[in-house]
């Protein structure tokens, strides 16, 4: 069944195809992690099972005893293409979203652990929390945006673009030689710091630079 996301002041919608995600895109998470700077985008993709809307609910698998949020400006593509010049790739951008990478930690790092590849911690059932779409007509400049996430009402995450490691450009291009871009598909730019549990019965409330705003609970 095809998930459509609401574009806001507008009836229209963007029926979701792929969901690429960055990793390592923030240089304090990445020190937050004891992880090493990449000299490459690295990507990995969620289905769209993952997706929840504003208002929906988180479900914690009972497999996993550490989850993780991490809040993070999403890219919506607005038309399709392959092979995308690092010049042009900001002419296939609809718009922006805010979204939440929910992260099966202790899942994750097991399978790293063991060499194994990690998409049930990064792919499970809604760990893809994603507010409406503002178009990007609406956004003066992507590469200053404010990334805020309250945990219960406290403020855990709060961060901005403009300390992305890799840019829209340079990340729309790479993906663009592998896969075929099309409208609807979605592209997580990574979290900035301050990553951290949470438990059955928590409220987040995230937002980018008060242009939109997400609430979900957990469960």
């Amino acid at each position: 069944m095809d998930i459509s996301l609401p574009i806001k002041n507008s009836t229209d919608t963007i029926v979701v195809r792929k969901i690429f995600c960055m990793a390592k895109n923030y240089a304090k998470h990445i020190e937050e992690t004891a992880s090493e700077k990449p000299d490459m985008p690295i990507l990995f993709i969620k289905p769209d099972t993952a997706i929840i809307k504003n208002g929906g609910t988180v479900m914690l698998p009972e497999e996993s005893n550490n989850v993780h949020y991490e809040i993070e400006m999403v890219c919506i593509i607005g038309k399709s293409g392959k092979h995308i010049n690092f010049e042009n790739a900001m002419d296939y951008v609809y718009g922006y979203a805010v979204g939440i990478d929910v992260t099966l930690r202790d899942i994750q790092l097991q399978a790293i652990k063991s060499g194994h590849p990690w998409s049930i911690a990064k792919g499970f059932d809604t760990s893809a929390p994603i507010s409406e779409i503002i178009p990007k007509e609406k956004v003066d400049d992507p590469y200053n945006l404010g990334l805020r996430l309250w945990l219960n009402g406290e403020l855990k995450q709060d961060g901005n673009t403009n300390n992305m490691i890799f840019k829209l450009e340079e990340i729309i291009s790479y993906l663009s030689r592998f896969f075929t871009l099309e409208r609807g598909d979605l592209i997580y730019t990574g979290t900035p710091s301050g990553i951290g549990p949470i438990l059955s019965g928590d409220r987040i409330r995230a937002e980018i630079s008060n242009l939109v705003t997400l609430d979900v609970q957990i469960q």
